[in-house]
């Protein structure tokens, strides 16, 4: 029997953030686990993600209600903020990561933003230890939730690029055309809309890999390239492999990502692990995580967007590649920093 279990419930939906979040931190745990002691809760489907010979529980439906009591452990890592399955034994100590409060900024109702916050806030207040990815979702944390004094730590995610994936990638172009490109789910929150404007009085194409969440969205982006007579150069690739991704950041003239509501901002630290410059929002987690080496937009007025384009978007793509300097910056994002952090975290309460 396990004494400390890592949730991985949501690796029921994979290629997400947090399907990723959780296989790839997941196994790095398994790694420093010399004696045994961590457990997965991980769907069946997922059995197989990490070593055989670690202890696992299939989650059951019925645990949101009455998660079973008698369960002998210590630690509970629960990896998804509004999570409903906490153990119910008031011994067991849960350490909570919280990713970001993006349904703050996702145009919900009232109602439902109230209950969202009103689940966090149970799992708040349920936790022994409180982790962030970012210190952008700290803030919001300490903002918008009553911590009861309980102290936040802020533990970096790592890259799902690494040198077995890196050395597989496909190293031929697939685009014949010079490209900007981008990845996520289509959606506002994304905000892939602004993307059309920077094609004008160029050549570029832009390519946006992700499935479509939201067509009225995309429909959006498609209309706003029209408008700026660059429709036939704004390409949709749907859901790409992980070995296309590298592929197309590796290629790409410039990594965008617009995004106004992001907790870390991985695919930000992928392009950057390629040495790839990158151009972002300015807001939320993506300043800290692009640090002084990435390109940011100073806003999204139409105006500036369209001068962006035209005239600055140019010195940007000319200017020295620092390609050395930006993957030693995106090493500090390193799985085996955060597994270490994380069984830090775990020893502590263990040792208590």
């Amino acid at each position: 029997m396990a004494t400390i279990i890592f949730d991985a419930e949501r690796m029921k939906y994979p290629n997400t953030g947090l399907y990723y979040y959780c296989l790839l931190l997941g196994n790095e745990l398994a790694k420093l686990d010399i004696k045994k002691r961590l457990g997965f809760y991980v769907p069946e489907s997922s059995f197989d993600a990490f070593p055989k010979d670690v202890f696992k529980i299939k989650p059951q439906t019925w645990h949101k209600l009455l998660m079973p009591r008698k369960a002998d452990f210590k630690v509970w890592h629960t990896t998804y903020q509004l999570s409903s399955y906490l153990p119910t034994n008031n011994k067991i100590d849960v350490v909570l990561t919280i990713h970001d409060l993006n349904f703050l900024k996702e145009g919900k109702s009232s109602v439902k933003e109230k209950k969202y916050l009103s689940q966090l806030q149970n799992n708040v207040d349920n936790a022994s230890r409180i982790t962030t990815i970012s210190h952008y979702v700290k803030k919001e944390i300490e903002e918008y939730c009553n911590l009861g004094g309980k102290t936040v730590e802020v533990i970096y995610n790592g890259s799902n690029f690494n040198t077995h994936s890196l050395s597989r990638s496909i190293k031929s172009r697939i685009n014949s055309r010079p490209y900007l490109f981008t990845i996520g789910t289509i959606v506002g929150k994304k905000n892939f809309h602004v993307l059309p404007y920077l094609l004008i009085n160029n050549d570029l194409e832009l390519l946006i890999a992700g499935i479509t969440q939201d067509v009225d969205y995309k429909n959006k982006i498609i209309s706003i390239a029209e408008k700026c007579g660059v429709a036939e150069r704004v390409k949709f690739l749907g859901a790409i492999t992980e070995e296309e991704k590298i592929n197309y950041m590796t290629h790409c003239e410039l990594f965008v990502f617009p995004s106004i509501a992001e907790g870390f901002g991985l695919p930000v630290v992928e392009a950057m692990a390629l040495g790839k410059k990158t151009l972002l929002s300015s807001m939320t987690s993506l300043p800290e995580i692009g640090g002084e080496l990435s390109y940011y937009f100073d806003n999204f007025e139409e105006e500036y967007l369209r001068d962006f384009g035209g005239n600055r978007l140019a010195g940007i793509l000319s200017s020295d590649a620092l390609s050395a300097d930006i993957i030693k910056w995106s090493e500090q994002f390193c799985w085996e920093k955060a597994a270490q952090s994380y069984w830090e975290v775990y020893n502590t309460l263990l040792n208590a």
